[in-house]
């Protein structure tokens, strides 16, 4: 009989140790988790002219953020933009404007300036400031955004705007009737929920 309650002690102790070994080993993966991915982010295009208000949405943008280092970076899918009427998404898509066949992707690559001002381990919601560089149809140029951080339940949402030039990244009609309803200048604005990779 005592032999059998040494052998359950033994067990007891053994069984204890595992679990301690392994809550150990899931803390340390948590805190060495600092990339978190947003495979579903929403970024809207708004213009404004005496014409017309053009807005234009994207639900499929992939975005992922580092809270140690502030990395940042989007990847837009330039034929996933949908408007709301046909004509515009032709004049998007086409070889005049955005050529989107032969240019399929945008690209922001940027870091978040202000991020010891950013406590991700607090739930809150955050000023933040990103500067880097946006890629459309191969032109790369540098950009300034501001936003906000929201921290929820170990979970991040980024809000952003930045406001281009079209002319910059070799974006213009020549002439007709998109070159006078399409402002120079659009604004840009990023909303993205951010999980653990």
């Amino acid at each position: 009989m005592r032999y059998i309650k040494q052998q359950l002690n033994k067990m007891k102790k053994i069984v204890i140790l595992t679990l301690a070994i392994s809550a150990l080993a899931t803390m340390a993966f948590k805190s060495a988790t600092t990339k978190f991915i947003s495979n579903d982010a929403h970024i809207n295009f708004f213009s404004h002219t005496s014409f017309e208000d053009i807005t234009s949405n994207n639900y499929k943008v992939v975005s992922t953020l580092d809270e140690k280092s502030g990395d940042l970076v989007i990847s837009v899918p330039m034929q996933s933009f949908e408007f709301e009427k046909e004509l515009m998404q032709k004049h998007f898509n086409s070889g005049d404007f955005l050529d989107t066949k032969k240019y399929p992707k945008a690209k922001y690559v940027g870091k978040i300036s202000n991020l010891n001002d950013i406590n991700f381990a607090k739930d809150g919601t955050y000023k933040a400031n990103a500067t880097g560089e946006l890629t459309i149809k191969d032109v790369t140029k540098p950009v300034i955004a501001t936003g906000s951080i929201t921290v929820l339940k170990g979970k991040f949402t980024l809000n952003s705007k930045m406001n281009i030039t079209l002319a910059d990244y070799n974006i213009s009609f020549k002439k007709g009737k998109p070159s006078t309803n399409i402002a120079k200048e659009v604004a840009i604005t990023t909303e993205a929920v951010y999980s653990p990779q």
